[in-house]
């Protein structure tokens, strides 16, 4: 046979062969025959077996979703081992108190065993709290494993919560199933043993029998020479860097070759991990991707996240689509929460003081003019929602269709709309926007949520339509009844001005500085400064 059809017929097979695994199919296929596309379907290709619906579909009600796949079976062995040591410690712990209290008594010390039936309980729910938190934690992740000194620290952070939360509940709740000085006995006992369990396997397999990983990186660029560097100072030593492909830099030395003879060196190399370190989007990334798959090489990427740290990415899911969250502004949720309840407590507690006045007010409108009581206005409020907002009628009742007709005698700069003696406001109109008795209406907007009882004013939507640009920042909160301008320069006719005041609040937004407001306005509402 020559040599090329010895070649053929080595690349038709998969370089990597994994016991009990069944042939790929479509594997066996000439190299020459390969055709890559951009968008190649992996997940048709090479889908091994049929799913089986029912064991799926009853995993996810039941099993526990770890982060990766294939982790399953070693997770699910770490977790009994750490559950059947912290049995074996609290034994321990038993037996010393024992032997503490007794002397050395062979058989109180059986004696205790055979009382321990209540202890299970106990154990049980210590040793679920501490797996759960062990796995918030990432205890049980493998960049937590491969780093001893890591692991310990975290491994003793871990135990030392288990051990406070179990026994404040008890402690508490005034249960005593077991006697809580037992479980802190046994709690710096089962770090302990844990440890010892952990150096003890590192230890039961020589260096020269661990199952190491060759690892090949594609791309030799700056990424993929700063994760070698990483690599090679990996203090178990599981990985072995067999060296780059890369089809821009030289080959020689560490270079290995190009991404085209990937499936030659993966066979010489007995190359298990491929990481690819080059945007995903070329021709190069998408035939390792094809070959790795191929000849069943794992396969990992370093995301290239532009500078960015990657401690501070987070990766979610949207349905089985994975979005990588590269940086989050921090939102000051309890602050905002703590405005919003009390825009709740004191717009309820408004509304039903002043509901006999709000009374009078109704019947004052009703008898200087003909129409609707409230007026309920559109204006835009967060993120560019509009919303009805409500106000005592203060004009006649053909009002909005005057305006245009009166933007000529506007006395505001910019696109808000203001004109001193309006002939649309009536008398009773006047009076209620003098002491800003116009807008109580607006502690029901406040009630539902449109509104807040500090913030910018909302704006009407032909307002809104003259923003400029920068103008938009101030949509970017909830609107208020009354705001910094209101108390700041209520009558300075620049727009620019007032925008600039929203902006200042927002940027130096407060629950204090809210409160300050509020007293402000309250002077202002007496002295009967409203327009």
């Amino acid at each position: 046979m020559s040599s090329s059809a010895n070649l053929d017929r080595l690349l038709s097979l998969p370089a990597r062969l994994i016991p009990g695994t069944h042939p790929l199919p479509g594997a066996r296929r000439n190299a020459a025959t390969i055709q890559l596309t951009p968008a190649l379907p992996l997940r048709d290709t090479f889908t091994s077996r049929p799913k089986r619906e029912i064991w799926s579909r009853l995993k996810q009600y039941v099993a526990p979703e770890p982060a990766t796949h294939n982790q399953r079976s070693q997770l699910a062995i770490r977790v009994l081992t750490d559950m059947l040591l912290i049995s074996v410690s609290y034994y321990l712990s038993a037996a010393a108190s024992a032997l503490l209290a007794g002397g050395p008594n062979f058989r109180a010390v059986v004696g205790t065993f055979s009382n321990l039936r209540p202890a299970f309980g106990v154990l049980l729910l210590y040793g679920t709290l501490f797996t759960l938190l062990g796995y918030s934690e990432r205890l049980y992740q493998q960049e937590t494993i491969r780093e001893p000194r890591r692991e310990s620290r975290v491994r003793a952070k871990v135990v030392l919560l288990s051990t406070a939360l179990v026994g404040v509940a008890f402690l508490s709740a005034d249960i005593r199933p077991v006697p809580v000085s037992r479980l802190i006995l046994a709690a710096p006992i089962f770090f302990l043993l844990s440890l010892g369990a952990r150096s003890w396997r590192r230890q039961l397999v020589p260096p020269h029998g661990r199952q190491l990983r060759n690892v090949l990186i594609v791309g030799a660029g700056v990424l993929g020479r700063r994760l070698a560097m990483q690599l090679q100072r990996e203090t178990t030593g599981h990985h072995t860097l067999r060296g780059f492909l890369d089809d821009e830099i030289p080959t020689g030395g560490d270079v290995l070759g190009r991404v085209k003879d990937l499936s030659q060196i993966v066979r010489r190399e007995f190359v298990d991990e491929i990481i690819l370190s080059i945007p995903v989007g070329t021709e190069a990334a998408r035939r390792t991707i094809w070959e790795a798959r191929r000849n069943r090489i794992d396969l990992k990427l370093v995301p290239d996240l532009a500078g960015l740290e990657l401690s501070a990415a987070s990766l979610e899911r949207f349905g089985d689509i994975p979005v990588l969250t590269l940086c989050e502004e921090a939102v000051p949720a309890f602050g905002l929460l703590a405005k919003r309840l009390f825009d709740i407590a004191l717009s309820a507690s408004g509304l039903a003081i002043t509901a006999p006045v709000m009374i009078l007010i109704a019947i004052a409108i009703k008898l200087e003019s003909r129409g609707s009581v409230f007026y309920r206005a559109v204006r835009i409020g967060l993120k560019g929602h509009p919303f009805g907002c409500y106000k005592f009628r203060t004009m006649i009742r053909n009002a909005d269709d005057l305006k245009e007709a009166l933007r000529a005698r506007n006395e505001r700069q910019g696109a808000t709309f203001k004109i001193a003696n309006d002939p649309r406001v009536t008398r009773v109109g006047r009076f209620l926007r003098r002491y800003s008795l116009d807008e109580l209406p607006q502690l029901w907007n406040v009630l539902r949520g449109e509104m807040s009882l500090v913030g910018p004013r909302p704006h009407p939507p032909d307002d809104v339509q003259r923003y400029q640009l920068e103008d938009l920042q101030r949509l970017d909160v909830t609107p208020g009844i009354t705001g910094l301008w209101q108390v700041s320069a209520r009558q300075d006719p620049s727009f620019e001005r007032s925008v600039g005041l929203d902006r200042e609040y927002i940027e130096r937004w407060s629950l204090a500085g809210d409160l300050s407001i509020l007293w402000r306005t309250l002077g202002a509402v007496f002295r009967g400064e409203g327009a």
